[in-house]
């Protein structure tokens, strides 16, 4: 037992029991703990982020997000993710991923979406439908956790990390499910960009037929347009049907949310109330999520064609940035002991939801095709 904790005797006269500094000698209510700054965080991430971008500058092979997430990685891995860095890296892959998710709506327009056609738009339905569905049925068969087979799935069918923080409101996970479920469509999508185009000559893929298959089933946009664009001809169709499955994010959040809503709302209709508590009502999830409903407000925004190109792009800019950015907060959270201890299995579905987007993809648009 420490001194502090033992009692001495009074000798002399008494301490004061109470002291004025003390907060139980204070009239008015106790002072609010100071919250610790995110800044040391943020410029660590804002360095790291540099780091990326120069790194995909001098090794055009590796994407600026591979690289921020790698960074990331090892900021923690190797003892350097300080407690002093913690609220700006957890900004940043929280705060900095969703204004990212809102500013990648401002790429989109519902003129995109009708220059499909109905063919076209059938193939991305039914690709993130099969996919969507199908990751989650291998996840139970795996015994991945409900939430990280979630996760998984939509990154895979959707569009990568934008399309897991999107979701991560409604699926009841923690921050390691959200961390594996980046870090799986980090590496898949990173390898799908030397292994597609590989692949097309066996597949017999011209450049449109090729740019539409990366879009249908490469994550992450920017791994999209790095994969096609090793294919000359390949890349507006790449373009066009990636950004007309991000379209389908907002609708699947919603869905997941509504659902998850009325199995809470049964569940709690089905068990006691204690102390009028509203028990599992009160965790109920948003069905549209502020950040989602963000990113269908600029796609609205964008259709009307009020902005001007320039600053079109310029956003475009900035929402590869803080993606980055939001990234290598993500990538703190990767710890590779608990990767390897529990992410055996999630790889195993990583792997396998990669190889159903691709191929449920690329029948769709070899049927297309004919």
């Amino acid at each position: 037992m420490s001194e502090e904790n033992v009692s001495t005797p009074v000798t002399g006269t008494p301490r004061t029991a109470v002291t004025p500094s003390s907060p139980s000698a204070s009239t008015g209510p106790a002072p609010r703990p100071e919250r610790a700054s995110p800044w040391p965080g943020l410029l660590v991430v804002a360095a790291a982020t540099a780091a990326a971008y120069g790194i995909a500058s001098l090794v055009p092979a590796v994407n600026a997000t591979t690289a921020g997430v790698v960074l990331g990685v090892l900021l923690v891995n190797c003892g350097l993710h300080r407690p002093v860095l913690r609220p700006g890296t957890r900004t940043a892959s929280k705060r900095l991923l969703r204004i990212a998710v809102v500013l990648l709506g401002l790429q989109l327009s519902l003129a995109q979406l009708a220059s499909l056609g109905l063919g076209g738009l059938a193939v991305v339905v039914v690709t993130v439908a099969v996919t969507f569905t199908g990751t989650q049925l291998l996840g139970r068969a795996l015994g991945v956790g409900r939430a990280r087979s979630l996760l998984i799935a939509t990154g895979f069918s959707i569009c990568g990390a934008s399309a897991v923080a999107a979701m991560e409101p409604v699926a009841d996970g923690d921050e390691e499910d959200t961390s594996v479920a980046i870090a799986l469509v980090t590496l898949c999508g990173s390898l799908a960009i030397f292994l597609l185009p590989v692949l097309r000559g066996p597949l017999h893929l011209d450049p449109a037929a090729f740019g539409s298959w990366v879009g249908a089933s490469v994550h992450d946009v920017g791994q999209t347009v790095a994969t096609a664009d090793r294919v000359p001809g390949a890349l507006t169709a790449a373009v066009v049907v990636k950004l007309s499955r991000v379209v389908l994010l907002a609708p699947l959040v919603t869905g997941v949310a509504l659902v998850r809503s009325r199995r809470l709302r049964r569940a709690a209709a089905a068990g006691p109330v204690l102390d009028g508590a509203p028990g599992a009502q009160a965790q109920r999830p948003p069905v549209l999520p502020l950040f989602v409903a963000g990113f269908l407000a600029a796609i609205v925004v964008s259709s009307t064609g009020l902005l001007p190109t320039r600053a079109l792009a310029d956003v475009k800019v900035l929402q590869q940035v803080l993606l980055v950015a939001a990234l290598v907060g993500l990538g703190t959270g990767i710890h590779l002991p608990a990767l390897r201890r529990t992410g055996g299995r999630a790889l195993l579905l990583g792997l396998a939801s990669w190889i159903l987007v691709a191929s449920v993809a690329y029948a769709g648009v070899t049927l297309l095709d004919r």
